[in-house]
């Protein structure tokens, strides 16, 4: 599946899951994430990394409290054009860190248990600011426990800590192009942690 497929998949339910930035000291020189060099993609995280956990963790979800003390997998964050051009910063479990930072593209089996977060975080164009987005989730099932999406349960919380309301097809007809993956995608080459 290419960008550009996966932009137009994910524009449908961009704007309900972006929150505004609370303060306007996360401007930006750029409202096109593609365009931001990386002093400004980390200067951009610096600034709202707080509110990400923060607004995570108000719900009192096990992952939106601790998923920052698991392993990260790259460097920082970046945007490949999937999950509507959002940055994203992907945390995994101690089940699935080991097996996740392989980043193998063939006959990968994630351990049942695995859980892969990933914070996400756009540009508001008209303010030309930063703004939270969901906090990402695939959880690893055993087994037959979601077969028609690889037994992978696929979720999110939201910026303000409610839950994320996600049809698990809608996520699963994305990550279906990764099959051979064990349906990861991974961060892109250039921010991968390496082992």
């Amino acid at each position: 599946m290419s960008v550009r497929t996966l932009h137009a998949a994910t524009t449908v339910f961009s704007a309900s899951m972006m929150a505004p930035a609370a303060s306007a000291e996360c401007k930006v020189d750029s409202t096109d994430p593609f365009d931001l060099d990386e002093a400004g993609v980390v200067a951009l995280y610096d600034c709202l990394k707080d509110k990400l956990a923060e607004g995570y963790a108000k719900g009192g979800d096990e992952t939106g409290t601790n998923f920052r003390s698991w392993t990260v997998t790259s460097t920082r964050p970046a945007v490949a054009g999937a999950h509507s051009n959002r940055f994203l910063q992907t945390f995994a479990n101690d089940i699935a860190a080991e097996q996740y930072l392989k980043f193998a593209e063939d006959g990968v089996v994630m351990p049942v248990g695995s859980i892969l977060a990933k914070e996400s975080f756009g540009i508001n164009k008209k303010k030309s600011i930063g703004r939270s987005g969901p906090l990402f989730t695939m959880v690893k099932l055993e087994a037959g426990g979601a077969p028609d999406a690889g037994d992978w349960l696929y979720g999110g919380i939201q910026p303000n800590g409610k839950p994320l309301k996600i049809k698990q097809s809608f996520c699963h007809n994305c990550h279906a192009s990764w099959e051979e993956q064990d349906f990861l995608a991974y961060p892109l080459e250039e921010v991968r942690i390496s082992q």
